[in-house]
C-alpha cells in the first residue's frame, strides 16, 4: 500500500511512467513487491501499458484496480485514477478489518471460557469423582458433572486428538470457496449479524462504485467490477439482474428498486444523481450513510453478544460448581 501511495504521488507530480516505475523498482521493498516491480519495468519497456504491466506482473490489487487504471489512461489521469484506486483499497482492507477486529474480543471470550471449563474438568471434579462409588442417591446434575469429569480425564488424549483434527479440518474446509460461500450466506441470515454484515456490504459496493465511476469507468463496467467483491451471494445475483434491466434501458435507480438491493434513501438519492449528472457523488454520500448506520448496527450487536457471551460461560460454569456442590451434600446427609 505504502509503494502505491508512493507511485501515485510520482505520477500526480509530473514524472514519466517509465521513470516512476523505475524508482520504484529500484526502492528497497521485500523481496517479492520489488521482483514485482522489475518485471512490471521490463514489460513497459516492452511497450506494455500501465495497467497491462502491472496485471502481467501480478500485483495483488482488486479487479476493479486495473480498471481504474486503463480509464485513467484513455483520459490521461493515469495518477488521479491510481490515487482514487488506492484511496478505494484501503477503504476495502479497512472494511474488512473492522469486521474481523469487532470479533476478535468475543470470539477470544469463548475460547476462554471453554478452557476454563475444561480445566474444571481436569483438575477440579475428579477430586469429586470417589463420591460416585459412596453414595448411589447422587442428583441427576451431579451425576453428569462427576461422570463427565471421570470420562474427560480418561479420554483427554483422544479428546484433544479429534479437537486437533477438527480444527485442522475446519481450516482446511474454510480454504475451499464452496465453503466460504456457505458460510457467508449463512452469516447473512442470522437476524443481528446479518444486517450488520448487509449494511457494511452495501457501504463497500456502493464505495466502490464511486470510485469506478468518478474514474470514466462506464456503469455497466462498473457494476461487472464491483459486484465482484460483494460478500452476499444474494445480492451479487440480484446485482446482475441489474445489469440485465439497464442493457434493457432502464435507470439505475429504477433497477435497483425493482430488484430491492438498497432502502428508500438510497433510490432517492441514486434518482437525483441521476438526474443532476453526479452519480459518482451521490453513490459516495449513500456509501457513507450505509457505513454509518453498519458501525452504529455493529456497535449493538456487541454490546449484546458480550453480555451473552458471559451469561452463558458463568451458567455452564455454575452448572458445574453447583453439580460439585450438591454432590459434597449428598453424600455428608448419607454420613450423617
Amino acid at each position: 500500500m505504502l509503494s502505491l501511495h508512493e507511485m501515485a504521488t510520482l505520477l500526480e507530480s509530473g514524472v514519466s511512467v517509465a521513470e516512476t516505475i523505475e524508482a520504484q523498482s529500484n526502492s528497497h521493498y521485500p523481496p517479492d513487491l520489488s521482483e514485482r516491480y522489475l518485471n512490471m519495468a521490463d514489460e513497459i519497456r516492452k511497450g506494455s501499458s500501465f495497467s497491462d504491466a502491472m496485471k502481467t506482473a501480478d500485483f495483488p490489487v482488486p479487479s476493479y484496480f486495473l480498471q481504474l487504471l486503463k480509464a485513467g489512461e484513455l483520459t490521461g489521469n493515469l495518477g488521479l485514477s491510481l490515487r482514487s484506486g488506492v484511496s478505494q483499497f484501503e477503504y476495502d482492507m479497512k472494511s474488512r478489518e473492522d469486521i474481523v477486529s469487532a470479533l476478535i474480543y468475543p470470539l477470544i471470550l469463548v475460547g476462554s471460557g471453554i478452557a476454563a471449563v475444561l480445566l474444571i474438568f481436569l483438575f477440579v471434579v475428579p477430586k469429586f469423582a470417589p463420591l460416585v462409588d459412596r453414595s448411589s442417591d447422587l442428583p441427576l446434575l451431579s451425576l453428569l458433572v462427576l461422570n463427565g469429569g471421570m470420562w474427560f480425564n480418561e479420554n483427554a488424549s483422544i479428546f484433544l486428538f479429534f479437537a486437533f483434527l477438527s480444527c485442522v479440518a475446519g481450516y482446511w474446509l474454510f480454504q475451499r470457496d464452496d465453503v466460504r460461500r456457505g458460510v457467508k450466506s449463512f452469516a447473512f441470515r442470522i437476524p443481528i449479524v446479518g444486517g450488520w454484515l448487509d449494511e457494511a456490504d452495501v457501504a463497500m459496493w456502493t464505495a466502490q462504485m464511486s470510485t469506478l465511476l468518478s474514474g470514466k469507468v462506464s456503469l455497466l463496467e462498473a457494476l461487472d467490477l464491483s459486484s465482484v467483491s460483494v460478500f452476499s451471494e444474494r445480492r451479487r445475483s440480484l446485482l446482475k439482474e441489474v445489469e440485465r434491466d439497464i442493457r434493457a434501458g432502464e435507470g439505475l435507480a429504477d433497477s435497483l428498486e425493482k430488484a430491492d438491493c438498497l432502502n428508500t434513501t438510497g433510490y432517492n438519492l441514486l434518482r437525483s444523481g441521476e438526474r443532476a449528472g453526479k452519480l459518482p457523488e451521490m453513490m459516495l454520500s449513500l456509501a457513507h450513510l450505509y457505513e454509518e448506520a453498519s458501525k452504529r448496527r455493529m456497535q449493538r450487536m456487541l454490546s449484546l453478544l458480550e453480555p451473552l457471551a458471559i451469561i452463558g460461560i458463568g451458567c455452564v460454569i455454575g452448572m458445574i460448581i453447583i453439580g460439585v456442590i450438591l454432590a459434597v451434600t449428598s453424600a455428608n446427609e448419607l454420613v450423617i
